[in-house]
């Protein structure tokens, strides 16, 4: 039976593009639907072809609530985070979603994860596809 993987990102939507794409060639089976917490998130993530995309607050609390995984930077769980494009709700509805939740330590926007390793990108993103898959 197919997972209904959500991901999320904001910024430039990069993150969220790579994971994405890593994640579709790993679990092909997989329903793929990703949420930009910007325009320019969501058309970044887009060239992944996910199977569906949206933008903005309302989307994140409806998928989140719907959703087998939630994957995406470590910020979607707090408010105000990837530079104030995480609204209460979002990281709300994140963080109350009963779906197991991969987040991704990426230490920047006043969100430091303590006794993290300062790993690459592409090792986070290694880890991430072994443990999902």
């Amino acid at each position: 039976m197919a997972r209904k993987i959500l991901i999320i990102d904001g910024q430039g939507g990069s993150l969220g593009k790579e994971i994405t794409a890593r994640l579709k060639a790993e679990c092909p089976a997989d329903e793929f639907t990703v949420i930009g917490t910007n325009s320019i998130a969501t058309q970044n993530m887009l060239k992944a072809k996910p199977d569906k995309a949206a933008t903005g607050e309302n989307p994140v609390v409806v998928n989140a609530a719907k959703a087998d995984i939630i994957v995406g930077p470590i910020g979607i769980v707090v408010a105000d985070s990837l530079c104030g494009e995480v609204t209460e709700k979002m990281a709300l509805a994140v963080a109350k979603s009963d779906a197991p939740k991969y987040l991704i330590p990426v230490n920047h926007c006043n969100n430091i994860v303590v006794g993290v390793p300062n790993l690459t990108m592409n090792a986070l993103l290694d880890d991430l596809v072994a443990k999902i898959k």
